[in-house]
């Protein structure tokens, strides 16, 4: 692994060092954005039964708005329980906004890994070939010059898609995650305001 970091010189590190985040932030991320965790699926159904048998308390809110991001959006609503449907729903949209913008934290520095490796890969590639035009001498050229040049235009570029690929992969994949978390965050949150309200048995 240290004979291709040398071979590949010095623009490698560049590299080396946004796939060292990128792996951070797939594996942070991955653990994180679990529909499990942010969207419990028995929630409102057990938050339901809770409200007919005891009412709001303030130490259901407490539990609800530490357990998971959907919690703390019900406790948000929750809140607002004895005001008009339409409070109780800014209450939920402001929390939402606040919870939609933890999901998608990192996301922006994930999605600029992939967009600038594959231009650190092309940056060392244009180190490579001036090592390559520089040993060029009036006595000829330099073959150990001209093969570290060579070694470094191609690593540098291989290096590059291979970081890039996977951070882009995982980003989508990511970004496609918390929009389908939101929807079902919104559609669970609407649910609990027409259940409170009389809207929706």
């Amino acid at each position: 692994m240290f004979a291709i970091v040398e071979a590949a010189g010095w623009p490698i590190w560049f590299l080396i060092l946004a796939s060292i985040i990128a792996v951070g932030l797939i594996i942070e991320r991955s653990m994180y954005l679990r529909a499990q965790k942010i969207a419990p699926p028995h929630l409102l159904d057990d938050l339901i039964k809770e409200l007919k048998q005891r009412g709001v308390s303030e130490n259901m809110l407490t539990r609800l708005n530490e357990s998971s991001p959907l919690g703390r959006i019900f406790s948000a609503g929750l809140r607002n329980i004895k005001s008009p449907p339409e409070v109780m729903k800014e209450a939920i949209e402001e929390t939402g906004r606040a919870v939609s913008h933890d999901l998608e934290r990192f996301l922006t520095t994930l999605g600029t890994i992939a967009s600038i490796s594959p231009l650190l890969g092309l940056f060392g590639t244009v180190v490579g070939m001036i090592e390559i035009f520089g040993s060029q001498t009036a006595a000829g050229n330099s073959p150990a010059i001209l093969a570290h040049g060579i070694s470094v235009a191609l690593y540098n570029t291989a290096f590059g898609l291979i970081v890039a690929i996977p951070s882009m992969i995982a980003y989508r994949h990511f970004r496609a995650t918390v929009d389908s978390l939101t929807i079902e965050m919104e559609q669970q949150a609407i649910k609990l305001v027409e259940i409170v309200h009389g809207m929706r048995k």
